[in-house]
């Protein structure tokens, strides 16, 4: 079998092999623009296209690719000259899209682009510029079914809770019968989801320039030994190969983003949405990113960036908002995300959207993300064991992902 090439070394060979010669030359007449996303959502379909719709340069079609396979069909179509004019980019994958130079500039054609958090352009920039622009920024929260907790005589929780309290709560749940607290898809797999969970401890996957492993670090230490007593002494989470639906009204607690607020329209449960519990560390916020860029080799470049200022301008922004939270301070606000997001209270959609996400840490992201999240996997798969030992489990991990680190 032919070993998988990493999305890195697929994005620097397209990069380097588009960078000896002009760029194709655009087709005669208008453009056809086809954009990568992974969401097959009918609603969301619905209003891309009516979006795109007023755009009169060019006929805009969204391609969907399954989310699993999502950034390993993309880099392998960029590589193959197959590559579509925009794409969404997974916040995992941001440092590999930005630095391979596989993206077009995007500054100078995004509106008002001043008006953009500095927390959420961060991860899409390289000497100043815009490379990918992050139109959906969403922190984590916390949906709590409030009629579980009452019924395993708990009170339902307030800003400023603290994970002690979540996982106390948690566990009465449980021992009633039902699950306690979901970690949304994690499932004993995709581990960068847990930040939703360690930036309580100050925890880090890895050091801020990228270079040094943090697993073995004492927050991290500290935030695992929590997770793992949470899990199987005091059963506030279900164990693993145990799939739960929150939304079916099943589990307690669901760590996820306010996109998934949707799925409680017809809940026959009561609920609120709260922000992240604080930790050790105090409080704090992680984001879930999504960027949108322009493949730098395609032949209708200057349209799609063109196209793209026109579908993240501000009044397109605040339609988007609906599904997806904008990164524009100017929509930023309870009004906005009140009329977008009529499920949420504004209190709710204030305390986790309009405070956590200027100062929201996003998740991990590192070049050569896809052989990391692997390789971090089958290292932390020893701690998901009744008589694990953390520490010990977590020195394996750094022994197996720093060589990555730093190639």
């Amino acid at each position: 079998m032919r070993a998988m090439i990493p999305a890195v070394a697929l994005l620097t060979l397209a990069a380097a092999c588009g960078s000896g010669g002009e760029q194709a030359a655009a087709p005669a007449g208008p453009a056809t623009l086809r954009m990568s996303i992974w969401t097959a959502n009918e609603d969301h379909l619905k209003l891309f296209n009516e979006i795109a719709a007023g755009y009169t340069k060019a006929k805009v079609t969204f391609e969907s690719i399954p989310i699993d396979s999502y950034t390993t069909t993309l880099t392998t179509q960029i590589a193959g000259g197959k590559a579509p004019d925009l794409a969404w980019i997974l916040e995992g994958s941001a440092p590999d899209f930005v630095e391979s130079g596989a993206l077009a500039p995007l500054t100078s054609k995004i509106q008002n682009v001043g008006e953009l958090v500095p927390a959420a352009t961060r991860l899409w920039q390289k000497d100043g510029e815009l490379y990918a622009y992050p139109f959906s920024t969403s922190p984590f929260g916390v949906f709590v079914n409030t009629d579980l907790l009452r019924e395993a005589g708990r009170k339902v929780p307030a800003k400023g809770w603290t994970w002690q309290e979540a996982m106390d709560a948690a566990s009465a749940v449980a021992a009633k019968g039902k699950a306690g607290l979901v970690v949304g898809d994690w499932d004993y797999k995709n581990w960068t989801n847990l930040a939703s969970l360690w930036e309580g401890w100050g925890a880090e996957a890895w050091s801020d320039d990228g270079t040094t492993c943090g697993f073995n670090q004492p927050p991290m230490v500290e935030a695992m030994t929590f997770l793992h007593k949470s899990i199987f002494t005091a059963k506030a989470l279900p164990g693993p190969g145990t799939t739960v639906d929150f939304y079916s009204g099943d589990a307690a607690m669901i760590i996820t983003q306010i996109s998934r607020a949707g799925l409680l329209k017809d809940a026959t449960f009561d609920w609120t949405l709260l922000p992240l519990p604080h930790g050790p560390a105090g409080e704090y916020s992680v984001i879930g990113q999504a960027g949108i860029g322009v493949i730098k080799k395609s032949p209708n470049a200057e349209v799609a960036t063109d196209f793209l200022g026109y579908f993240t301008n501000p009044e397109n922004s605040a339609k988007l908002a609906r599904f997806f939270p904008p990164a524009r301070s100017s929509l930023l606000n309870v009004d906005t995300l009140a009329t977008s997001n009529p499920l949420l209270k504004p209190e709710q959609l204030q305390a986790v959207v309009i405070d956590g996400i200027p100062n929201g840490v996003v998740k991990p992201s590192h070049k050569g993300q896809e052989e990391l999240i692997q390789t971090g996997r089958a290292a932390l798969d020893a701690l998901w064991q009744p008589g694990a030992d953390p520490k010990t489990v977590l020195d394996g991990v750094c022994a197996k992902i720093q060589p990555l680190l730093g190639s």
